[in-house]
Formats: C-alpha cells, sequence, structure tokens
C-alpha cells in the first residue's frame, strides 16, 4: 500500500496536466483556424491538399451536339395584308362576287352594265387596247392567258395577228361579249395568280370606274410585324417554324420583307430595352407549303420562330451543371472511377436548357454533377 503523498508534492503534479490539456486544446483550435482558413482561400500552406470531393446527388453526361438558339415572334396566320382593286369599266356595277371567294384566271371580278371585268394572270397592266397588228410583251402576256384557256390557233408571241383575233372572238362569245376580236383596255385586270376577295368596297349600283373590292392571294400566308430594329433576320428566303394554335409546327420561308412604315399615333418613344419599339415597323410575309398541314386555320394567332444563333458539333452540359468558381468564371463537376474534380470551362452559347462549354479535360460522355 501506497503511501499519501505530500501536499507539495500534488500540488506539484496537478499543474502539468493541466498544461497538458490546454496545449491539446490549442493544438486542437490551431487545426480548425488552419482548416478554415483554406476553406475561406485566406491563407495555409499551399501542398496541403483539398479534402476528398463527394459524389454528386445526379450526373449527367457531356454530349456533342448543334447547339441553335431560336427567337419566337407572334404572327397571323392568314391570307395576307389585302389591296385595293379599281375598276376602269364605264356604266354601273351589277355584280361582285361574295367576300372570300376565289376568282381565277378568266373568271369574272365584277359585271359594270351586265358586262364582265375578266381576271388573267401577269405582272404588266393592260394599259392599252390590244387589236390586230399590235406589238409588245404585254400581246404575248394576253396569248399566253389565251393559251392556257384552251383557245388555239394562233401563235403565242409579240404580236396580235388575224389568227390571235379568230381566238379572241371565240372567247368573247363563251364569256357573252360582243365579238370584236379587239380587247378593250378596261375588260381586262392582270393579277400574279387566283385573287381572294377581301371585302367588296362599294355596292351594287355604284359607278364601275372607282376602287370596287379588295383582295389578297387565295393562298394563306403568315405575316409579323416587327420593328425595323428587329427584322434584320427577315431576309427573303430565311426558313422559320410556325407554331399553330392546335401545337402543329410547320415549315416557312420567307417570301417578302415590305419598307418599314412610319410609326403609328400615339405610339411610345423607343425603349432601349427593346430594339425597334418607337420606330418603324417591318412587316414581313412568310408562305406555308404545306397548305394542308394549316387545316381549316385562317386569321388564326400563331408563333413564328427563327434561328438566331447556332453552333456545329459542339460539346455541352445542362445549364445548371455550371458551377460559379470563387475566383471566377465557371467549372464543371466531373465524376468518375478516379473520384471527383472540378474542372474550370469557358462558356459559349446557351440554348435549349444546354451550353456550350470548353476546356482541358472535357470530353463526350463524362459524366458532370447536376442538382438532384
Amino acid at each position: 500500500m501506497s503511501e499519501p503523498m505530500e501536499p507539495t508534492e500534488m500540488s506539484r503534479r496537478r499543474p502539468r496536466r493541466r498544461l497538458r490539456a490546454a496545449a491539446g486544446a490549442g493544438l486542437v483550435l490551431a487545426t480548425l483556424a488552419l482548416a478554415g482558413a483554406a476553406t475561406l482561400g485566406l491563407g495555409g500552406r499551399g501542398d496541403t491538399p483539398p479534402p476528398a470531393r463527394t459524389k454528386p446527388s445526379a450526373t449527367a453526361p457531356i454530349t456533342r451536339q448543334t447547339l441553335v438558339r431560336s427567337v419566337a415572334l407572334a404572327g397571323e396566320l392568314g391570307y395576307g395584308t389585302a389591296t385595293p382593286l379599281a375598276s376602269l369599266a364605264a356604266g354601273t356595277v351589277t355584280w361582285l362576287p361574295e367576300t372570300g371567294a376565289t376568282v381565277r384566271r378568266g373568271e369574272a371580278l365584277l359585271r359594270a352594265d351586265e358586262q364582265p371585268v375578266v381576271l388573267l394572270y401577269g405582272a404588266l397592266p393592260m394599259y392599252r387596247p390590244l387589236a390586230t397588228d399590235v406589238r409588245g410583251s404585254d400581246v404575248r402576256q394576253f396569248e399566253r392567258n389565251l393559251a392556257a384557256l384552251g383557245y388555239r390557233g394562233f401563235t403565242v408571241d409579240d404580236t396580235f395577228s388575224a389568227s390571235t383575233a379568230d381566238a379572241v372572238r371565240r372567247w368573247q362569245k363563251d364569256l357573252g361579249t360582243p365579238e370584236t376580236g379587239t380587247v378593250d383596255r378596261e375588260r381586262v385586270i392582270y393579277a400574279p395568280g387566283a385573287l381572294r376577295v377581301s371585302r367588296r368596297l362599294v355596292p351594287v349600283g355604284a359607278s364601275a370606274t372607282s376602287t370596287v373590292l379588295a383582295y389578297t392571294g387565295s393562298t394563306r400566308v403568315v405575316t409579323v410585324s416587327a420593328g425595323a430594329g428587329e427584322a434584320t433576320w427577315a431576309k427573303r428566303g430565311t426558313k422559320v417554324s410556325v407554331t399553330l394554335p392546335t401545337g402543329v409546327s410547320v415549315a416557312g420561308k420567307v417570301t417578302t420583307v415590305a419598307a418599314p412604315a412610319a410609326p403609328q399615333n400615339g405610339q411610345g418613344p423607343a425603349d432601349s430595352e427593346r430594339p425597334g419599339t418607337g420606330s418603324a415597323t417591318v412587316e414581313v410575309t412568310i408562305a406555308v407549303a404545306d397548305q394542308r398541314a394549316l387545316g381549316g386555320l385562317s386569321d388564326a394567332p400563331v408563333d413564328v420562330r427563327y434561328v438566331a444563333q447556332q453552333r456545329e458539333q459542339v460539346l455541352t452540359v445542362p445549364v445548371d451543371a455550371l458551377l460559379a468558381l470563387a475566383e471566377g468564371g465557371y467549372g464543371v463537376e466531373v465524376t468518375g472511377p478516379d473520384g471527383t474534380r472540378v474542372l474550370p470551362v469557358r462558356a459559349g452559347l446557351f440554348a435549349e436548357g444546354r451550353v456550350e462549354v470548353q476546356g482541358d479535360g472535357l470530353a463526350e460522355g463524362l459524366l458532370v454533377g447536376v442538382p438532384g
């Protein structure tokens, strides 16, 4: 049995244990301080390895694809802007086609004193009467129409011959008009193709020498009105996608781009955040080749999308895979058999929920972390 310690000896040994404990606590505090400083980027030894990263809760592969950024604009499906039609025929309007009716080559656009004013196809206006021995490109245009209507026995050329006059008499007989063999200027109106009557502008009984109706083309088109500063994309032949109210998308192509129209009264000043506002507008007409895909739709709102930017065969990741780095820029968390590491990347085009990325160590098929 050991002898009891003297008070002086106990008092000498107890302080040693407290110092040892205090030294241990100081070591722990120093270690925590260094770890905190390293975490915050405030110092610490540069050769200290970073703590191991845990794998992300979800991953997605890096893919190689063509990335496209499109812009949507509001459009209108219909028959386009109506054009007024002026008649030179003397007398009184005795008949007009119904609104919505389609008038084709050889058919009457109106009747004046019960005599038809006929639609023919062509770019030249009917600027003079046609008779035997008259020559010119307008003669060829008329003869081409006469042949398209099924009349024969003449040559389509620049000369209104006696044979042409005979064919004209047969045509006039079928129309129920006097068989003169000549074509009066006021009895023919030329247009590029079939016309659809948008509205009547005069009633039956009005003077026939007036603007009698408004017409459009007979094929449905899409029109977009955009600020002049927003329409740089619109050039003849530009391909677009048209989304119908039914959700169906059809292909379209820009056919015409009108000259900028002056701002309407009451339109506010330009907004620097929205180019084109407060300025002139441009009307863009878009043709849709597959008219059947439009179903029975007309006068309906549609969305028009055009390609604003496109990057061919680039590496992409989901946008939410990007990490904001403390030193600036972006990175992605790459995970694999060897563990998880953050690689800095240069972000390019953002589109369709993905972003183009470039950087060392990136490859198609690698897995990157995304929110779970």
